[in-house]
């Protein structure tokens, strides 16, 4: 089925109706800057250890610097991945077979070492589910996007959204660890007990919201808009 057809099953009221990212937008450009800061972060800390991090950093660094080049093939792709992101939801590149022939490996190199990296999980087994069920999520849409990639634009972009709004979880799980060590001194919980559950609210937030917007009219639209653009 290719994208002419399902451009007919929209409501043709939506079809050429302007459209705006609304607060997706600033969701996504929030996110990126997080995920961007959080590589650079820990990549600057694989190569300059801090000597004066607060003892709870200094924990994390440590357990980081303990698989220092699996976390580095892990996060460099990210980092890339994240980087061609406003490049494939610009109009101008949306179609751009460049940013396919990059996308797509960057996102299995980046889940294959997530699993990989679950064998170090700092929060045990509650961070380890997360990962995995998040991860296989990012995996499968990832796949169903590729496997659309010559056959329906609509489809692949839907799914290819899917994909990123999963893998930029991650920076959304920032905010909620940031409350989790804010509030340590009242809880008195240590990030061995609250990465888990940290992972797990933000990964499923990005996951959920991005459903929200994939059926929403403005969702619809948008993801049509830049299906059928021409650059």
């Amino acid at each position: 089925m290719n994208s002419s057809v399902h451009a007919g099953m929209i409501d043709p009221a939506l079809q050429h109706r302007p459209s705006k990212w609304g607060g997706i937008r600033i969701a996504f450009w929030i996110c990126i800057v997080i995920a961007v800061a959080v590589v650079i972060r820990r990549t600057l800390a694989l190569a300059f250890p801090p000597r004066s991090a607060p003892p709870q950093m200094a924990g994390l660094d440590a357990a980081f610097a303990s698989h220092a080049t699996l976390t580095l093939v892990h996060i460099i792709p990210a980092l890339l991945f994240v980087i061609l992101l406003p490049f494939m939801y610009s109009r101008r590149f949306t179609q751009a077979a460049w940013i396919e022939q990059l996308v797509f490996p960057l996102g299995v190199i980046v889940s294959v070492t997530a699993y990989a990296m679950t064998r170090y999980s700092i929060g045990g087994g509650i961070e380890r589910s997360a990962v995995l069920f998040f991860n296989s999520l990012f995996l499968f849409s990832l796949i169903r996007a590729w496997l659309f990639r010559h056959t329906d634009r609509i489809l692949k972009l839907r799914w290819l959204t899917r994909a990123v709004a999963i893998l930029l979880g991650i920076a959304t799980t920032r905010p909620v660890m940031g409350v989790f060590f804010a509030s340590s001194r009242l809880t008195h919980l240590t990030p061995q007990q609250f990465f888990g559950v940290a992972f797990w609210i933000g990964f499923a937030i990005n996951t959920v919201a991005i459903e929200f917007w994939l059926h929403s009219a403005k969702g619809q639209r948008q993801i049509m808009n830049l299906a059928t653009s021409r650059g």
